[in-house]
C-alpha cells in the first residue's frame, strides 16, 4: 500500500488530489495539511511513503518544507505539485530534494502514473533532462550554493551498483541500463533498489543528485 499525505494550501485543491487518489486499491491518503509547516509535523507523526505538496504555501512555503521533510524523513518521496512547467524550478526542487513535479492540470492517469513511479523508486522527470539537472547541481556546489555531503553510504556500493548508479545518473531507463551492461531490466531494478536502500534515499533522481554531492559520479 503507497501511503500518501496530500498538502496544499487550497481546501478544493486537495479534495481534488484526494478524490483522484482515495478509489485507487493500492494508495492510501492518510493525511492532509494546508501549509508547509503542519506539513512538516504530519510528516513526522504519520511517516508518509509519498508527500504531494503544492509550492506557493503560507507561512512555510513548498520548497522550504520539501527541504526539512527529506532531513527528517530521507526515505519519504516529495512530489511537488505547481501549476508552472519551469526546468529552473524544477533544478531547485530537485536539488532541494524533490522526486520530481507534476503540474496542477495533470490527469488522473499522470497523478496516479507519477504516484506510483515513485513509489517504486523510480523517476517522474524527463529522463533527458537529468544530466543537465546534475549539471547544475555541480555548479551550484562549486559556487556554494549547496552544500556538499562527504558522508559515504552506510553500506558501501558493489562495483556493479556503481556502474548502474552512474549509468542511472546518465538519464538512461533500466531497460537501456541493462541492454548496456549485459543483464536484465529486473536485474537492474534488484540493483536500483539496493542502491536507495544503502544511499538511504527514496528514488533514483535524489540517488543521482546525492550521488554528485559526495563527489561518486
Amino acid at each position: 500500500m503507497i501511503r500518501v499525505l496530500v498538502v496544499d494550501d487550497q481546501a478544493i485543491v486537495r479534495e481534488g488530489l484526494v478524490s483522484m487518489l482515495v478509489p485507487e486499491p493500492d494508495i492510501s491518503v492518510i493525511g492532509e495539511a494546508q501549509d508547509g509547516d503542519e506539513a512538516l509535523q504530519r510528516a513526522i507523526a504519520l511517516t508518509p511513503d509519498i508527500v504531494l505538496m503544492d509550492v506557493r504555501m503560507p507561512h512555510t512555503d513548498g520548497l522550504t518544507a520539501l527541504f526539512e521533510i527529506k532531513r527528517a524523513l530521507p526515505a519519504c518521496a516529495v512530489i511537488m505539485v505547481t501549476l508552472y512547467d519551469d526546468p529552473a524550478y524544477l533544478m531547485r526542487a530537485v536539488a532541494n530534494g524533490a522526486a520530481g513535479y507534476v503540474l496542477k492540470d495533470s490527469s488522473r492517469v499522470e497523478l496516479l502514473r507519477a504516484v506510483r513511479t515513485t513509489a517504486e523508486g523510480g523517476a517522474i522527470i524527463d529522463s533527458t533532462m537529468l544530466p543537465s539537472l546534475l549539471n547544475q547541481v555541480s555548479d551550484m556546489l562549486a559556487g556554494g550554493h549547496l552544500d556538499r555531503d562527504p558522508a559515504p553510504p552506510t553500506q558501501p556500493l558493489t562495483p556493479r551498483e556503481s556502474e548502474v548508479l552512474a549509468l542511472v545518473a546518465e538519464g538512461l531507463t533500466n531497460i537501456q541500463i541493462g541492454e548496456r551492461l549485459v543483464i536484465s531490466p529486473t536485474t537492474v531494478k534488484s540493483h536500483v533498489q539496493s542502491i536507495l536502500h544503502k544511499m538511504d534515499v527514496s528514488d533514483r533522481t535524489q540517488a543521482a543528485v546525492l550521488a554528485v554531492r559526495r563527489g561518486l559520479i
